[in-house]
This record gives C-alpha cells, structure tokens and sequence, in this order.
C-alpha cells in the first residue's frame, strides 16, 4: 500500500462514505501506513486470515513438531510445496534462522538466503495456486504445504484428514482490502461495492464458507460461536494477533523479491 502510494497509483477513500468504517476492528483501522488524514485511508481492511502448514494427519507422525521446520525436512523432499510470495516464503525463512524478517542486516540477509537455499531442493513447487496444492494434498502427492485458512476448510470439507498448523515461531497473519485507483471514474459505484463487502451478511458469509476472518465485528457477531471455534477463529482478532507475526511493511521487500526469484532459479 505504501509503495503504491509513493507510486502515485492510488487516491485517498472518505471513510464518512462507508456505512460500517466504525465497526472493523481498531487493529485494523490503525494499520501502518492506512490514514491519509481528514478523515480519509489509502485502504479499507475487509478480511484477515493466517498463513500456515496445513499438513495430511494420517501421513506424518501423530507427534509432528509444530514447528515451520516441517518444511526443510528432508525425509519429506519432493512432498511438500511453499508459497511463491515475497511476504511468505522468506519471511519465514527468516523466523526459523532466528531474525526479524522485517528489517533485515546484510548478516541477516545471508542467514534468509541460506535457509531458502537449503529449502529449495525439497520442494516440489513454489506457488500461489491453492487449488493444485488442495488436489496434491488430497490425493497424498503433498504431505505438507504452506497455504492459507481456506485450504483447511476446502479438504476438511472434503473428508480429507489435515490439520492447519499453529507452528512455535508464529503463525503469519495478513489483512486485504480495497483501495480506490487514482482517477476512478465510477467513484459512486465504487463506494457501493466497498460497503457491500462490509455489509456483515458479505463477512459472515466469508467466515463460516471461507475460514477467513472478516474486518468487522459485526460480521463476527453474526456467526454462531461454536462455529468460530470450529474454525480455531477468535472473535476478536487481537487475540490471535497477539501470538502471531503480522505481516508488515518489509523494508527490504524489493531485495528480498530478487532473492527469492535468484534461489528459485538455482542461484
């Protein structure tokens, strides 16, 4: 958001033009880098949801360390896949070498890179395409993946055995919403849109099908409370948020990118 920001790519959103702005959760309302002052955002947090190890129960040991280094190891090469994003991969190559993923010293850097490198010859992809990693799950072609909440919900719907991981290092946690193009012609239908992702039917609906947690605590109010603990999702988001790692702004985001693309080449 900031990038974009500096890039001139995205205009200011009045947040009197959104019915439920008081209703999303104050973590969210005082994201880094949101306000855009007099009463205006750059963006309107509309969901949040974790990033994880979901893994086959019935294909790793009932004693599995719950721990991110499920994903370097090596009896497990070939099976399992990561997340071929800058905010993912190495982030949590950094949180298993032990430094702060966002901000990193040229020391630091080295210890990201070697992590990674050392990863790479035991994964069998580095991609976004949840679908194809939930059929490799399924099928028992992936024992384990870094994928977001709704791939747990996907395969236990479908009578797969999985278990979304709560590794020791942390969780990631992330919040999306809408910004507004700069130069939006259909400003008015764009506010219409925004405030229907709001609405707390819109939330709802994306928690109990999707796993996700919605901005709003409207949204929550509306889901049963045993479904939320179906869905390990608390109802107030700073709870989880609190022995997570909220995925911030990366100082070193750009360098990090050309790392991640050089070691998935083979550098």
């Amino acid at each position: 958001m900031q990038r974009w920001n500096k890039a001139g790519l995205i205009e200011p959103i009045d947040t009197s033009r959104i019915a439920n702005w008081n209703q999303i959760f104050p973590i969210f309302r005082n994201l880094p880098d949101i306000q855009a002052g007099d009463g205006k955002v750059w963006m309107v947090p509309w969901d949040w949801g974790n990033t994880s190890i979901l893994y086959r129960t019935d294909l790793l040991p009932k004693d599995v360390e719950q721990s991110w280094n499920l994903l370097w190891d090596q009896k497990y090469a070939g099976r399992m896949s990561t997340i071929d994003a800058v905010h993912d991969t190495p982030i949590v190559a950094a949180l298993v070498a032990g430094v702060n993923p966002f901000d990193l010293s040229p020391a630091d850097m080295e210890k990201v890179a070697t992590k990674m490198r050392e990863q790479r010859p035991l994964m069998a992809s580095y991609t976004t395409d949840m679908t194809s990693v939930e059929q490799s799950l399924a099928s028992g072609a992936l024992v384990a993946a870094m994928t977001w909440n709704a791939s747990a919900v996907a395969l236990r719907k479908q009578g797969v055995p999985v278990a979304f991981m709560n590794p020791k290092e942390g969780m990631l946690t992330w919040s999306c919403g809408f910004v507004m193009i700069k130069g939006t012609k259909n400003k008015d239908l764009a506010y219409d849109f925004i405030n229907s992702r709001l609405d707390p039917s819109s939330g709802k609906h994306l928690i109990e099908n999707n796993g996700y947690g919605a901005s709003t605590s409207t949204a929550f109010a509306a889901v049963p409370a045993e479904k939320l603990k179906e869905l390990e999702l608390p109802s107030d988001p700073e709870v989880m948020l609190k022995k997570t790692v909220f995925t911030g702004p990366m100082k070193q985001a750009e360098e990090l990118g050309k790392l991640l693309e050089k070691i998935k080449a083979g550098g």
